[in-house]
């Protein structure tokens, strides 16, 4: 079946008009700036670019991606609430989720007033793809939410695009740890796939969380849409310039990245000799899932010497999260870990 966009838009966005700034929608020379009712002084007085437009340039780059198919938001979240807001009707409308996943699919959808169904992963954290094939037959899914790797459990999924070419809605592949994954980034598959949006961070390997910078790819139609209901001013301009600064280094990136790899050997050999850790799941992220006895007494162990980890049990039964530090931190909590009972 033909994909038809048209199809999937909430019927009140089809005709909005995005919000366009004058000063970014055209180029002026030694511009006076007197349109915007902006304070004429102060270091950060004046709005940022509501296009992106250097990021972008700078993200298709690193991407290999054309800048027009690149929507950029206040963090992933902004983009999920976005891409659950274009195209799920409130009240009616439904997506599928994978569970255990990234909690905050289903935040924006209960918030927007859409239901959720779960795709329950099996013991290898993999979609069972009978369970799959029988919950689309439902016709009030819109949206379907893929993570990979997947947070909270590390770990790729199989087959990917068996889920992408049997889902007749929109596909939105979370790639939030991908740099630290050996598979590569599912961006190159836009043109095959015009259902699918991927969606990556400056939060995690590019070590930006605190600037908010998600970043969704998808096709030409599929972002203009995006930058059509976004918030005409949604990544400020401090968070653009110093993105811009960093990204310019990349130097850096490579080494912080392979030192998070390099640690994460270090965790798991040493993680491995505790005698209370019962496994340590497979990971392509940075961070680990591990099953321990008494996960709620050593999670509070290590939250009194002031190391905090992430428990998800009972959800994932004995299982915490610990995520891939410094060489000081990851050492202090192997320290720490090694006085448990003692």
């Amino acid at each position: 079946m033909e994909f038809k966009l048209e199809n999937l838009v909430r019927e009140n966005l089809k005709n909005l008009k995005p919000y366009t700034s004058l000063r970014d929608s055209q180029n002026f020379e030694a511009p006076v700036f007197l349109e915007a009712n902006e304070n004429p002084f102060g270091e950060f007085n004046r709005y940022p670019d509501s296009t992106q437009k250097k990021l972008k340039e700078k993200l298709s780059e690193l991407k290999n991606i054309n800048p027009k198919n690149l929507f950029i938001g206040n963090g992933s979240d902004e983009l999920i609430d976005l891409i659950i807001k274009a195209f799920c009707e409130p009240k009616k409308d439904e997506i599928l989720v994978m569970n255990p996943s990234f909690v905050m699919y289903s935040f924006y959808a209960k918030i927007n007033d859409n239901k959720v169904n779960a795709l329950e992963l099996d013991e290898n954290f993999q979609i069972n793809k009978e369970d799959f094939l029988q919950k689309i037959q439902n016709e009030n899914l819109k949206v379907l939410f893929l993570c990979s790797p997947n947070n909270p459990t590390g770990n790729e999924l199989d087959d990917l695009e068996f889920f992408i070419d049997n889902f007749s809605g929109i596909v939105v592949l979370d790639e939030a740890y991908i740099e630290f994954s050996s598979r590569k980034s599912a961006i190159s598959w836009l043109e095959k796939y015009p259902n699918l949006i991927v969606l990556q961070t400056l939060s995690k390997a590019y070590g930006m969380a605190g600037l908010r910078i998600g970043i969704g790819a998808a096709s030409t139609e599929i972002a203009t849409l995006m930058n059509t209901i976004k918030g005409p001013y949604n990544v400020n301009s401090l968070s653009q310039k110093i993105a811009l600064e960093q990204l310019n280094d990349e130097k850096v990136f490579k080494e912080n990245l392979e030192q998070i790899l390099a640690e994460r050997e270090f965790l798991k050999v040493e993680l491995n000799q505790l005698d209370f850790v019962k496994k340590i799941y497979p990971t392509e992220a940075n961070f680990f899932l591990i099953k321990v006895e008494n996960p709620i007494e050593i999670y509070e162990f290590l939250l009194a010497q002031n190391i905090l980890t992430s428990l998800r049990h009972p959800q994932i039964e004995n299982a915490l999260r610990i995520n891939v530090g410094s060489k000081e931190e990851n050492q202090k909590l192997i320290e720490t870990l090694k006085n448990y009972k003692n």
